[in-house]
């Protein structure tokens, strides 16, 4: 009995190792992705992008607490999706695509900030994205690690009739919740307040 567990505990192991290592590899293809899309895109909706980068960062808002409220709620709304499609068997593909999107979305900020302010905009990407935006990717990453998991549970325990303790899975995918909506909290703080007041001393 101790021997099957063990091999079972083994297995479990090997697949969450699998796991995280597939999410890992699609997330650094999609800000890969990111950064080599502008070169893929006519160069009207490059100057478009230009002028919309321009005009968010040489705006007059000083409303801090404005701006970290936006992110705060963005933030949650990201963190909120991707868990609560890991509740399902077949949404937790929808996880996976909003941490691809947000993953894509990072590296296509920063390439398109250099390419509007050229070096002046490596100073402003770090500013704007380190180290905040990429510890929310790692939480993005993480979540939908778990989300995937609880999915994966759910599927062997509905089809492969393979016993799990579901209370304590989900005890433990409600704490990842908090902690994620935690984590995102103080990131929002440094993005609305910390981060936007940088920047705007380059503007």
């Amino acid at each position: 009995m101790k021997r099957k567990m063990n091999v079972f505990k083994k297995d479990n192991l090997k697949e969450q190792k699998k796991l995280y290592m597939v999410l890992i590899g699609l997330a650094l293809l999609s800000v890969i992705f990111g950064i080599i899309f502008i070169f893929f895109i006519n160069k009207d909706n490059v100057n478009l992008i230009n002028s919309k980068i321009t005009d968010y960062f040489s705006s007059s808002n000083k409303d801090y607490l404005s701006l970290f409220i936006k992110s705060l709620i963005n933030n949650f709304i990201y963190i909120l999706i991707i868990w609560l499609f890991g509740l399902s068997i077949f949404g937790v593909v929808v996880s996976v695509i909003i941490m691809m999107f947000k993953s894509f979305l990072f590296g296509f900020s920063f390439v398109s900030i250099i390419s509007t302010y050229g070096l002046k905009g490596l100073l402003i990407s770090f500013i704007h994205m380190f180290p905040h935006q990429i510890l929310f990717l790692i939480v993005i990453l993480l979540l939908t690690f778990y989300a995937s998991s609880f999915s994966l549970k759910l599927f062997k325990y509905l089809f492969l009739k393979r016993p799990i303790s579901f209370k304590e899975v989900m005890s433990k995918y409600l704490k990842i919740l908090l902690i994620s909506l935690t984590v995102s909290l103080f990131i929002s703080l440094y993005d609305g307040f910390i981060s936007n007041f940088l920047v705007n001393l380059f503007n």
